[in-house]
């Protein structure tokens, strides 16, 4: 039930970092050689194209609320690593830093913000001043927010909230930066389009997560609890054809919201505005009546 997109099988890591990636996990997060003494995570996406995932080594600077930093410079070449256009696909990731290990929602940031926070990477690291200036794209920076907390698994019913919280909290978020994109956008005064607005990106990454974790949860639920339970609990069968029914009818709602995010600058306001209310109505009536039906035969399973 885990919001996570990323799947159980090993990622794959390309020749040339395969040796950092196994040095960090032997050591860690500590390696030798050119990486020595310099702060390193692991990052792990899921393809653009292949849907497989991808381990990559990179670089990380804190912000100031202690957020990690990564930026796509890819050693100053002309055009973005895989590892950001898979980002762009996929925002959810696995992070690995140190000993810890979470999921993260990646999100570029754009506009004053990036050259902000550009600037306070360039101060800890000076090196990434140079990969700018080689290139005449500016180097995205992106900031990894953790995507729900990696509690210690205390049983079914925790886990079930546990992730009902988080898709109830990004269905708010969401709602809350649309209002504040499209307000941004009606905002201008000369009467065009920018080709990124303020937001834009952030509030694409933030509804992609949102689309992706659900859309996971879900068919966690119909290949994994929903047969259990059909099988302990016959008197179940009802509830859980209708929720697969509902899981069906939100995931229709998921794909007609994520096709108006392909352009947010030319989204319709109303239109994006009523598809999200429309996906938040159904979505928590189907989150209430899940912890109805579920919590009291999950209360009864032994932990797995």
């Amino acid at each position: 039930m885990t919001p996570s997109p990323l799947s159980p099988t090993p990622p794959r890591v390309s020749d040339f970092n395969r040796a950092v990636v196994e040095e960090f996990r032997a050591n860690s997060g500590r390696v030798g050689g050119p990486f020595e003494g310099g702060d390193l995570l692991l990052l792990t996406t899921t393809g653009a194209r292949s849907g497989l995932e991808q381990t990559s080594p990179l670089g990380y600077v804190r912000d100031e609320d202690g957020h990690l930093l990564v930026v796509a410079s890819a050693g100053g070449a002309p055009r973005h690593p895989a590892w950001y256009r898979n980002l762009l696909a996929h925002p959810m990731a696995r992070v690995e830093v140190g000993e810890e290990s979470f999921g993260a929602v990646a999100v570029p940031t754009e506009g004053a913000e990036r050259d902000r926070l550009f600037a306070h990477v360039v101060r800890q690291a000076p090196g990434y001043a140079d990969y700018q200036a080689r290139v005449s794209r500016a180097l995205p920076v992106v900031r990894l927010e953790r995507s729900y907390p990696d509690a210690p698994f205390t049983g079914l019913v925790d886990k079930l909230l546990e992730v009902h919280t988080w898709l109830r909290d990004q269905l708010r978020r969401v709602s809350a930066e649309a209002d504040a994109y499209f307000t941004a956008r009606a905002q201008r005064s000369d009467g065009t389009e920018a080709p990124q607005v303020p937001l834009g990106l952030q509030l694409r990454q933030h509804c992609l997560a949102f689309c992706e974790s659900m859309h996971t949860h879900h068919v966690s639920e119909d290949q994994g609890a929903f047969p259990v339970l059909a099988e302990k609990y016959p008197h179940l069968a009802p509830a859980l054809a209708r929720l697969r029914a509902e899981h069906e009818t939100v995931d229709r709602l998921r794909a007609e919201l994520e096709r108006l995010l392909a352009d947010l600058t030319t989204a319709e306001p109303g239109r994006f505005r009523a598809e999200l209310a429309r996906m938040t109505r159904q979505l928590e009536a189907h989150l209430d009546y899940e912890e109805e039906v579920l919590i009291p035969p999950l209360s009864e399973l032994p932990a797995p």
